[in-house]
């Protein structure tokens, strides 16, 4: 059999770069609580994501957590169900209401005509998500958010280092999540960040990720442990050095993708967002069973016999999870709903080469000619 292709693989540093970034901390023996890597990392994306603040975590989740609750808010959150499961267990573990808002079919991100007709008097947020790289449609939610008085926080897993029209993406409402997981663009083996403008956040958000503690001898608040180790930051030291060049060489394997599937019948593939600078994260298609003669499903079947793991992301949707069985109502996001039971992304890796890209796109090519035969 073929070698396997998984639908993702960890960008890392050579052997010896990392050895020689954690050298140090045999010196210092300084593991973890905001050592020396853990602050020049977060110096160094200050830096590179051109923003005001970041706060570093030991995770994506618990900074998207965390930083719902350094904005002390309380009521019902809008959000879409066409997410990672953080997104919204992230609302609900802070004792707010998610209220699912449906996605526009075009890019998948939050469909903004649908946004205002969901506001109540107990609507405090607005929780968009950046999907696959695609930018919500940043502009129209900054205009219902200051008309209505609401935060918006941005699930921005996908969006590390994006730029939309000359302004990181970072910048857009008044914070933004970062996931640096191992499969991510940039990664610090686990690790997160929340970004944001104003300072008022950040004594709150550094005591909310250290147990409340605001110094050697007060404890104010009730926190949680979400402190980056200096093992992860180191990771991040490495891979900051390179994540340009790890773009680069995945936007070459997305313009193979979109050169040898575009003709292919009933596969839609990610759309080009305009004005905006890409990290190449992923590599969805949506397949209409109409037109290309076999389902979602069927195909994922077929790609695996032949050694090759895409992935249903996302499905199911998060406002169908068993965990919130009858509470919500699926379908009122038909198109969320849609979309979640036709889309796969494609293995897509920095080191993915041309013949494993050849690979997958010659399975669907078969797919086609064995159906017909």
């Amino acid at each position: 059999m073929d070698s396997r292709i998984n639908v993702t693989k960890s960008s890392m540093p050579t052997f010896n770069e990392y050895i020689d970034e954690i050298r140090s901390i045999w010196d210092t023996r300084w593991l973890t609580n905001m050592g020396e890597k853990h602050n020049q990392l977060e110096s160094e994306l200050k830096k590179y994501l051109d923003v005001d603040y970041i706060s570093l975590m030991v995770n994506g989740h618990l900074a998207l957590e965390l930083g719902l609750q350094a904005m002390n808010i309380k009521g019902e959150v809008i959000t879409t169900p066409f997410t990672f499961a953080s997104t919204t267990h992230a609302i609900v573990r802070n004792g707010l209401i998610p209220v699912f808002c449906d996605i526009n079919p075009y890019d998948y991100t939050i469909d903004v005509s649908k946004i205002e007709r969901l506001i109540t008097d107990k609507t405090c947020a607005i929780m968009p998500v950046h999907v696959y790289g695609n930018i919500c449609n940043v502009d129209e939610i900054n205009r219902i958010a200051k008309k209505y008085g609401l935060k918006v926080i941005y699930d921005a897993a996908h969006a590390f280092g994006e730029v939309y029209n000359g302004t990181g993406v970072m910048n857009f409402g008044d914070m933004s999540m970062l996931s640096f997981h191992a499969t991510k663009v940039f990664h610090t083996i686990e690790g997160g960040a929340i970004c944001y403008h104003e300072s008022e956040y950040k004594n709150e958000i550094f005591k909310l990720r250290d147990f409340g503690i605001k110094d050697e001898e007060t404890v104010d608040g009730i926190g949680a442990n979400a402190k980056m180790n200096e093992f992860s930051a180191a990771m991040g030291l490495c891979n900051i050095r390179h994540v340009d060049k790890e773009i680069e060489k995945r936007k070459k394997a997305v313009f193979q993708y979109r050169e040898l599937l575009s003709d292919l019948p009933g596969i839609k593939l990610n759309p080009v967002n305009q004005n905006v600078k890409s990290n190449y994260a992923y590599f969805p298609v949506v397949i209409d069973e109409t037109k290309s003669g076999y389902t979602r499903n069927e195909i994922c079947d077929y790609l695996k016999s032949k050694n090759i793991f895409a992935r249903k992301y996302f499905y199911p949707l998060t406002n169908d999870f068993e965990c919130f069985h009858n509470r919500f109502d699926v379908s009122q996001t038909p198109v969320a709903l849609h979309i979640s039971k036709r889309v796969v992304t494609l293995p897509l890796y920095a080191d993915i080469s041309e013949e494993e890209v050849n690979r997958v796109c010659q399975t669907f090519i078969d797919w086609k000619e064995k159906s017909i035969g």
